[in-house]
């Protein structure tokens, strides 16, 4: 089984550019973030025609997340728990076969110091709370988004250029290893330690032509699902399509 994240950043402006990767790419299912729509805009009926099922917690022009699935999928949860004031949507789960996919987009808190760096903070909490529940469960599990931090210098071509940036905070990226220390492995790092390896190249200053990548789109796996793992990369080629996204798909294989 295929499973992959890709934050779209707006499913209407990037909807032939997702079509053209799931068609060339395969995957069984997908964890999308930044679809940008309501729910009841998402152009399900398209997807459909294209033979993808959805489940989407979308929200009008921001955020919104979705997981796509060759097969029917049952939803689990919408919206992150622990806080029931939050109405960003961010968040959702749900069962691929006999995984938990659960994807993610979270806050990207910049800037900082201030209540949007806050929120980034608290909402880590409450997905750290969320994954030491799912680490309980029997059934493979994977969390899968943009994560919206980069782990390590390595992780970022210019590291030198994003000190102030939420991103790179010791608070994010504490926040980030808590989550790892809970058992769940990094699938890219894993097999993949010493490489450069982004996932996301700025729009602006020519980030993506001088390869001034971060790496920030993960996916994690409960050790059910990293005894399973056969096989994981990134998409780098899509960041050059037309119109493309400044995120690159992120996959992995479970066997």
């Amino acid at each position: 089984m295929k499973l992959a994240s890709y934050n779209i950043n707006g499913i209407s402006a990037r909807l032939p550019r997702l079509l053209d990767w799931l068609a060339e790419a395969e995957p069984d299912a997908v964890a999308l973030q930044e679809i940008k729509c309501e729910t009841d805009r998402f152009p399900a009926a398209a997807l459909k025609e294209a033979g993808w099922h959805a489940l989407v917690h979308g929200q009008k022009g921001f955020n919104g997340v979705a997981i796509l699935s060759r097969q029917p999928v049952a939803e689990v949860r919408r919206g992150l728990p622990g806080d029931d004031s939050d109405e960003q949507s961010r968040y959702i789960e749900a069962m691929v076969g006999d995984v938990l996919l659960a994807g993610l987009y979270l806050p990207n808190g910049n800037p900082l110091p201030g209540p949007k760096f806050d929120y980034k903070l608290s909402w880590m909490a409450r997905l750290e709370a969320r994954a030491a529940e799912l680490m309980e469960r029997d059934t493979p599990v994977v969390l899968a988004g943009d994560w919206n931090v980069c782990p390590t210098d390595h992780d970022a071509a210019r590291p030198d250029m994003m000190r102030g940036d939420a991103l790179f905070q010791p608070e994010s990226r504490a926040a980030f290893r808590r989550i790892l220390s809970q058992g769940w492995t990094d699938a890219i790092r894993a097999a993949r330690p010493y490489a450069d390896c982004y996932t996301y190249w700025d729009y602006q200053a020519g980030a993506w032509p001088k390869n001034w990548g971060l790496r920030i789109d993960h996916i994690l796996l409960s050790p059910a699902a990293a005894d399973r793992m056969t096989d994981c990369g990134i998409d780098r080629e899509t960041r050059g399509a037309e119109r493309a996204s400044d995120h690159v798909p992120v996959w992995v294989v479970i066997s």
